[in-house]
């Protein structure tokens, strides 16, 4: 008699060898990958390497195809690779080599002392449109913080790029911020905040936007808000909107409001222009801590400026005022609304 699983046999027999014939074809394709490669590293044709690897199903997939460059001295691998950087520099579309970008940038944060080569390979990246595979900060990250462990200072390793020719800028640089802060390593993003001007690389707007964010992410709302005075009064750099808005929603979950307060003080004091959704925060933050007379004061602020608060927060306003004697504040706060035919 017949049982199913012997008729099941043979099927799963052949599925097996479909499964071998799969792995073993892919080596076979990565093998080759790799070959082409490596021969168009050693013909100097470094210009068909995108090419090859788009052309590859296997390009994204390990073995890395420059895992042969593993057999090269570290000084002829960090030639071979530049070469290869600036051979990609006159290809159009601008983002064709980002296969190339993405496997070298791979190879090299796996490798011993991967910077600053990778930094190198980051940079040749960014600046083509190319963004890295999201796992790309967390090696890089870990290559950073494992250098830094060598007591070395920030610009130190950010200027080691001019040894293979190239020089630290702020896309590089705010990647390296937004990597160490996506694996909570804040202190040492701040140090790399600090350390780009030496490095001859002043930060920017992303550069604080980042750090400054974080620390709003993970509560530390005085430090956020210090840098945000840093960023505006020693750097001369004017927080975007969101930055601001980040820095006032962080206060006000903290029930910091008068701090949150102070902040918009400060920046209208520097000529900066707070926007409505920043004073919309504060007020909410007032009337949640109860600064009824803090909150009045802050809506005859956001009026002067032309901003109408909506119509529940303005309710609250008049009769929290009203609710602790301040009768004389709350008129005023009611006529600045009829004024404005609110």
């Amino acid at each position: 008699m017949v049982t199913a699983a012997k008729l099941c046999r043979p099927l799963l027999h052949f599925r097996h060898f479909r499964l071998q014939f799969s792995y073993v074809h892919s080596i076979s394709s990565s093998r080759s990958l790799e070959e082409s490669i490596k021969a168009a590293v050693e013909a100097k044709n470094y210009q068909q390497i995108p090419d090859l690897l788009v052309s590859s199903k296997q390009s994204s997939q390990n073995p890395n195809p420059f895992s042969f460059l593993s057999t090269f001295p570290q000084k002829h691998r960090t030639l071979v690779v530049d070469e290869i950087l600036q051979s990609f520099l006159p290809l159009r579309p601008r983002s064709r080599p980002h296969v190339a970008y993405g496997c070298l940038l791979s190879y090299t944060l796996q490798c011993p002392n991967p910077l600053p080569l990778a930094l190198a390979i980051l940079q040749c990246s960014l600046r083509s449109g190319c963004i890295p595979v999201p796992q790309t900060q967390l090696f890089l990250s870990s290559a950073w913080l494992h250098r830094r462990h060598q007591a070395e200072s920030v610009s130190n390793i950010l200027l080691e790029m001019q040894s293979i020719g190239y020089r630290p800028d702020c896309g590089t640089c705010n990647y390296l911020i937004s990597s160490l802060c996506a694996i909570d390593e804040l202190a040492e993003a701040v140090k790399v905040l600090k350390g780009m001007g030496r490095a001859g690389c002043a930060p920017d707007l992303e550069s604080y936007g980042t750090v400054i964010g974080a620390m709003c992410g993970f509560g530390k709302t005085t430090d956020a808000a210090e840098m945000m005075k840093e960023m505006v009064a020693k750097i001369g750099l004017t927080p975007r909107q969101e930055t601001v808005v980040k820095v006032a929603a962080a206060l006000r979950a903290n029930k910091e409001i008068w701090k949150a307060v102070e902040m918009i003080e400060f920046l209208e004091r520097k000529g900066f222009h707070v926007g409505f959704e920043t004073y919309e925060l504060v007020v909410e933050g007032c009337l949640e801590c109860r600064e009824f007379v803090l909150a009045g004061k802050v809506v005859m602020k956001m009026t002067g400026r032309g901003f109408i608060p909506y119509i529940r927060v303005r309710q609250k306003v008049v009769e929290g005022l009203a609710g602790v004697g301040e009768c004389e504040l709350a008129c005023a706060v009611r006529q600045r609304f009829s004024e404005l035919r609110s």
